[in-house]
């Protein structure tokens, strides 16, 4: 079993599990997988689960279908794959997709568990160029090491934002959730800024600290 990680200009937005023979794809609200951009045709394409392979079709769309930068109309997928649709792109993966880290959810009574002296993944800790340091709620004082691609924060359901790393620093941006969170005190109106040290993020009732470590 696959899924699709749904990025725009590097930002994680969505990720979803393959789990149904069809998967369809589009603009249009009744997708199973629904990407609300002009470059988006309706009806987009549908990936097909064969047994254990999973192919994609485009169906007629307007601006295409590609597959690692080359136009396609059906093709099987394999680990790795990118899909890209407009400015979208979709990385297809199998397993559980290490380079992602699953979302942190802070629920009332509950705290995530420390970090291993290694670090996360199996990374050295040398590695951590930056933390974020809960500072109210259930898991005041706990840290959590900023080693994936993309981290994730916050309570599914509610409010949920992301946290990825790239060569030139850390993004923050809104994934998920009516009331966006803020930097600084100041909510997120575009979508994503850039993280510098110190910077107090609230998100869904908590506060955190980005750290940045030279």
């Amino acid at each position: 079993m696959g899924k699709l990680v749904v990025s725009l200009d590097g930002v994680v937005i969505k990720d979803v599990q393959i789990t149904k023979d069809k998967t369809t794809l589009g603009r249009r609200p009744y997708n199973d997988i629904v990407i609300d951009n002009l470059a988006v045709s309706g009806e987009h394409a549908v990936l097909q689960m064969v047994g254990a392979d999973v192919f994609i079709e485009d169906l007629n769309s307007t601006n295409g279908t590609y597959i690692n930068g080359k136009a396609i109309k059906k093709q099987l997928l394999t680990d790795n794959d990118t899909i890209e649709i407009g400015k979208y792109k979709i990385k297809f993966l199998l397993g559980d997709g290490t380079d992602y880290e699953k979302t942190m959810i802070m629920r009332p009574g509950q705290t995530p568990p420390m970090p291993s002296p290694s670090g996360f993944g199996g990374l050295p800790a040398s590695s951590v160029s930056a933390t974020i340091k809960v500072l109210t709620g259930a898991a005041a004082g706990r840290e959590v090491q900023l080693t994936k691609v993309v981290t994730t924060l916050g309570k599914p359901g509610l409010q949920v934002a992301s946290i990825t790393k790239r060569p030139t620093g850390f993004v923050f941006a809104h994934v998920e959730g009516t009331q966006r969170p803020s930097v600084n005190g100041i909510p997120l109106t575009g979508e994503s800024i850039a993280l510098r040290s110190g910077d107090l993020i609230e998100l869904a009732g908590t506060q955190m600290q980005f750290v940045q470590q030279s």
